[in-house]
């Protein structure tokens, strides 16, 4: 017997960052969003924990671990160490997510291990359970098993769901060249002298949210990692500057990057908007929708 569950890519539509703590942890004011990007995570029992992943095309895997130290092995081990078991499992992950692009696909696959695995052993696990075993793999893991469009704090992992009636069209432009996000925060202590103002999320991100008007989310957005990191990678600025000729509505670096997401008005004009970028040579540039669902169970 096996289960099989779906998680999407998530990407930062505010990632607002405090000075960095004595524990080196930066508090974080986000809102996430759930995009149409998918790994898929089979599990079944097994002797012993073991790991396999394959992945679309576009997917590259080199860094992808596949031993005890994959994410979503140490979900599962976590899972049977809460609920005092011996048991092992076969974790197969196929990705359609990007790899070291900013778009947590990682912990998509956590996520994904914890709710299949509670399924397939019917362990009945509380969603409080569930939750703070999420939090304890990293700070996007939590959102991951919830999905849609939600509030982040503490370094991320505190999270609780935002209104928001719109219905979003993102181009994702993916780049093969991956960014470090530590190095990626120790550039944003540096810029800001470790005297970055405490991080909150801009009221008018919210009200844009909630009306669903695209105008008014795209002068909402932002990101304080976006400047160290084209700082490190002014090489990304092309896909900012291909986006304004494009015609798209606003541009944002996922994260730490090095991803770049493009709001659009609707479903045509993000594929518009998305063969404008493939004619400027972008090879890499998918078409997302959001807000979807978490980390839900499906059969084929």
């Amino acid at each position: 017997m096996s289960i099989t569950v779906r998680a999407a890519a998530k990407f930062n539509l505010y990632l607002g960052v405090g000075p960095v703590r004595p524990d080196g942890f930066h508090p974080l004011a986000t809102v996430y969003q759930a995009i149409g990007l998918y790994d898929d995570v089979t599990v079944s029992t097994a002797d012993d924990w073991t790991v396999a992943v394959t992945a679309d095309d576009h997917v590259a895997l080199a860094e992808v671990p596949t031993g005890d130290d994959n994410i979503a092995v140490r979900a599962g081990k976590a899972l049977v160490a809460h609920h005092g078991l011996a048991s092992a499992a076969r974790v197969e992950i196929h990705k359609g997510i990007p790899v070291a692009g900013g778009l947590a696909g990682g912990s998509a696959d956590a996520a994904a291990t914890l709710l299949a695995l509670d399924r397939l052993w019917d362990l009945r696990t509380s969603d409080e359970d569930l939750l703070a075993l999420a939090a304890g793999l990293g700070s996007d893991v939590p959102f991951a098993l919830l999905g849609g469009t939600a509030s982040g704090h503490g370094h991320g992992e505190i999270v609780e769901p935002v209104t928001d009636t719109g219905e979003w069209w993102w181009v994702v432009v993916g780049n093969e060249q991956g960014l470090s996000t530590p190095a990626v925060y120790r550039a944003f202590d540096e810029h800001t002298g470790g005297h970055a103002p405490a991080p909150e999320i801009p009221a008018g991100l919210l009200d844009a949210l909630a009306k669903g008007d695209a105008d008014l989310l795209a002068g909402a957005l932002g990101n304080d990692l976006q400047h160290p990191a084209l700082g490190m990678r002014p090489d990304l600025a092309r896909a900012f500057a291909d986006a304004r000729a494009a015609g798209a509505l606003a541009a944002l670096l996922s994260g730490s990057g090095p991803t770049v997401l493009l709001l659009c008005r609707d479903a045509t004009h993000a594929r518009l908007v998305a063969g404008e970028l493939r004619q400027h040579g972008h090879d890499r540039v998918w078409v997302a929708p959001g807000p979807v669902a978490g980390a839900h169970v499906v059969t084929y």
